[in-house]
């Protein structure tokens, strides 16, 4: 199940500059950004790991994004 809502994305791509937007694109933006997100978590979690704290900070999702 998704965890973002379509809602803010629709947002998002009108931001950019679209006038409409259909709700498959939402729908792929959406699965997009959480794939990325999820993978930029995990690299953040294993440098966390790696300093030896279980808490991850501002910094090792910075070193993630890269």
């Amino acid at each position: 199940m998704a965890e973002i809502p379509l809602a803010p994305v629709e947002r998002l791509i009108k931001k950019a500059g679209a006038a409409r937007v259909s709700e498959e694109a939402v729908k792929a933006l959406r699965d997009y950004l959480e794939k990325k997100a999820i993978e930029v978590a995990k690299k953040a979690v294993d440098f966390a790991g790696h300093a030896g704290r279980k808490t991850v900070k501002v910094s090792d999702v910075e070193l993630a994004i890269g």
